[in-house]
């Protein structure tokens, strides 16, 4: 075994296959984005260099991209912060019960491998106007809200709608992972705790947070760019309107690209995206200290 781990040409057969979709997959398509951002391109002919004037346009003539920004990083914030809480509650909650958990896990964790498209337009019909909630409101003589258009002020109720809907199909996948690194702990650790005098819910805080740092970065991560990056259950519920008000990052890519053929600037908005990515990324691998424990 040691002779093969010292086989240069062995290791690169090993690492071949990856190294090469990570290249094709990822890194060309990565690097031809950030070339097409400074360019005006519109796939049909020869990009043309600008400059910096696509990045211009984004941050001072847009004002989309203004309220996409905004949009985002509520969504960003909202998804770390409800994710992290629900998933954690039901993590240790289901974890101390020994009858229905397996049933109660694949309850909150079905939302996640169905199909976002599908759960879109569902839930696009249940806060629809005409029908759904407001009709089972109508029977008790009340005048349910448009939930879907209702932009005044500062409620923006579609973007909490969509909010609300965002964290129950993925809160299960926040879930699941808290709940694998929960059973990896050493059940001695709460016993003695427990003899110590601790309450269940000070072994929890003690115990149990401390050791899942490392899988709570990652989920944070994980919800963090997933969000950064959200496009289909807003695309199907509201289609980013109205007039822009449920607009983010992911939504004004597409309709910038894919429906104005404006490819060099909408690639200008996937590098700013690419950017936020990477800085979320640092921000949380920097602020959440893992440290390691002896179990």
């Amino acid at each position: 075994m040691d002779k093969l781990l010292r086989d240069k040409k062995a290791i690169f057969i090993f690492i071949a296959p990856a190294f090469i979709l990570f290249t094709f997959i990822l890194f060309i398509p990565i690097c031809q984005s950030v070339y097409y951002s400074l360019c005006e391109y519109d796939a049909l002919t020869k990009p043309v260099f600008v400059g910096l004037d696509n990045y211009v346009k984004l941050f001072t003539k847009d004002k989309t991209m203004k309220i996409a920004i905004k949009n985002s990083m509520f969504f960003m914030i909202f998804s770390a912060v409800s994710q992290l809480i629900v998933g954690l509650l039901l993590a240790a909650l289901l974890t101390n019960i020994n009858k229905g958990r397996n049933f109660f896990k694949n309850v909150y964790y079905l939302p996640c491998v169905l199909s976002s498209a599908a759960l879109g337009l569902l839930w696009m019909f249940i806060f629809s106007s005409q029908f759904g909630i407001n009709q089972i409101l109508a029977l008790f003589g009340i005048e349910g809200p448009l939930w879907l258009m209702d932009v005044k002020g500062f409620i923006n109720l579609p973007m909490k709608v969509i909010a609300f809907v965002s964290l129950w199909q993925y809160v299960g996948q926040s879930m699941m992972l808290y709940m694998a690194q929960i059973s990896g702990i050493d059940k001695s650790l709460y016993e003695a705790s427990y003899i110590d005098g601790a309450t269940k819910p000070q072994a929890f805080f003690h115990v149990t947070l401390p050791l899942i740092r490392p899988m709570v970065a990652t989920a944070m991560s994980l919800n963090c760019i997933g969000s950064l990056k959200f496009f289909d259950l807003i695309f199907n519920m509201t289609e980013a309107g109205p007039n822009h008000q449920t607009e983010v990052l992911a939504t004004h890519l597409y309709t910038q690209g894919f429906k104005y053929f404006k490819y060099g600037y909408a690639s200008a908005i996937g590098v700013v995206l690419l950017i936020l990515c990477l800085i979320v990324t640092f921000i949380i691998n920097k602020f959440i200290k893992v440290k390691s424990y002896e179990m």
